[in-house]
């Protein structure tokens, strides 16, 4: 069992910059990928960014350039630095565990969200 916390969310300006945080616990960290996912009101959860645990990386289209996810393995902690932030970014951020994919179905643990809200 592995248990994911995210932090860090809030509420931001169109142009700004919030750094998201996962604290995990409970099982060997570096065993998985860790991906960002989101949902906005209405939509479907998508992906936003994954790691797996050599550090590579992929990107969401519609976030390349702008976001960056990292990872900490001796702190046990993903995290997403998230700049030029833009209204469409509004939504709750999820963090998972599990196998490196764009698919949520890949992923086999789930933090319970936080919430990100940008202003135009």
């Amino acid at each position: 069992q592995a248990l994911l916390v995210e932090s860090g969310g809030g509420l931001v300006q169109a142009g700004g910059s919030l750094r998201l945080s996962c604290a995990a616990s409970g099982r060997t960290f570096s065993d998985y990928a860790m991906g960002w996912f989101r949902q906005a009101p209405g939509k479907e959860r998508e992906f936003v960014a994954a790691i797996n645990w050599s550090g590579s990386t992929q990107y969401a289209d519609s976030v390349k350039g702008r976001f960056t996810i990292s990872r900490d393995n001796v702190k046990m902690t993903v995290y997403l630095q998230m700049n030029s932030l833009k209204p469409e970014d509004t939504a709750v951020y999820y963090c998972a565990a599990g196998s490196i994919s764009t698919m949520t179905r890949m992923y086999k643990y789930w933090g319970q969200g936080t919430q990100v809200t940008v202003s135009s």
